[in-house]
């Protein structure tokens, strides 16, 4: 079977490196174009586009999949199955209906729960306890398809989106094998989604990153960790400059007190920073000032930074 991937980020590499492995017959991988990145604005490579430079699996980085060059480079490549993998792309219908087989996408959630741009951020920001990687057959809609294999996982309480990501790459990697070998075994069973039960997991924009004290600890706390280590939910002191914060937990301390107010100061160790929400504090453990680098609570503490009583707040 000749399989042509799609795919751009570290999540979609460990579904390339898993049919590397498993030897599947690969027959080119299709990714973004490489990005200016960092302060230099160096442009670098997608990870997927590494990867299979370092295996001489050929790579194409069109920059639309609509043009006749794509057209032809289908029909030179005559995949008998697209996996798709976080491509960044909607894919026409000439793309979808191409192969044999059709295209298979490893989705990061139990769809039809979080289809959409940002599932694993949206469940940890959401609370949810339990998530998981679902293969489908793709469609004109976005993550509409017939669903073809759930794998879930716990979402723990000290999770963040790094080591949820992390999880659900190599989850996806070993669902996608499994639906794979269903595959060549005729042994696929589609499952229709039901559109009632959907909801959709929106791209994380700025707004999404802005602390409200006012919400509970724990929809404070799920926020920080949803969005740690990259983009970070961040708030302004009293002197309007921007926190972002990078750890927290939930205060065993504290009950709260006025949403945003700091009620303690703790310097030795790593220390913390007691912020109190709508119901119940938060611990702020780590953090980055704004024009600083990340530090511990301790350190922005000892370099007075911050002082009992005052409120944080996006404003």
């Amino acid at each position: 079977m000749k399989i042509l991937f799609m795919g751009t980020p570290e999540f979609a590499q460990w579904s390339l490196s898993a049919l590397w492995d498993n030897g599947e017959n690969i027959v080119g991988v299709v990714t973004q174009p490489d990005k200016p990145k960092g302060r230099g604005y160096v442009l670098t490579p997608p990870p997927v586009k590494v990867y299979a430079l370092e295996k001489n699996i050929p790579v194409y980085q069109p920059r639309t999949l609509c043009d006749e060059a794509f057209a032809d480079l289908l029909c030179q490549l005559y995949p008998d199955l697209i996996v798709v993998v976080a491509y960044g792309k909607k894919l026409p219908v000439s793309v979808l209906n191409y192969p044999k087989h059709g295209c298979i996408n490893v989705h990061g959630s139990l769809l039809p729960k979080y289809r959409g741009a940002a599932p694993i951020q949206r469940a940890i920001m959401n609370g949810d306890t339990v998530t998981g990687i679902t293969t489908m057959y793709m469609a004109e809609g976005i993550d509409t398809g017939d669903m073809l294999v759930k794998n879930e996982t716990e979402i723990l309480p000290e999770d963040d989106f790094k080591s949820l990501h992390d999880r659900l790459a190599k989850l996806g990697a070993k669902t996608l094998l499994e639906t794979l070998s269903l595959l060549k075994g005729n042994k696929l069973l589609p499952q229709k989604q039901d559109d009632s039960l959907a909801t959709y997991a929106k791209k994380i924009e700025k707004t999404d990153c802005i602390i409200d004290f006012s919400k509970t600890a724990k929809a404070v706390y799920d926020q920080i960790r949803a969005l740690s280590p990259a983009p970070l939910a961040f708030t302004k002191n009293e002197k309007g400059r921007m926190i972002k914060i990078v750890r927290s937990r939930l205060s065993s301390e504290y009950s709260g007190g006025d949403p945003g107010k700091i009620l303690a100061l703790d310097s030795s160790g790593e220390g913390y920073i007691t912020v109190a929400c709508g119901s119940g504090c938060v611990d702020i453990l780590s953090l980055i000032p704004e024009g600083k680098s990340k530090m511990t609570a301790a350190e922005f503490i000892r370099g007075r930074q911050v002082s009992i009583g005052e409120i944080w707040s996006d404003r």
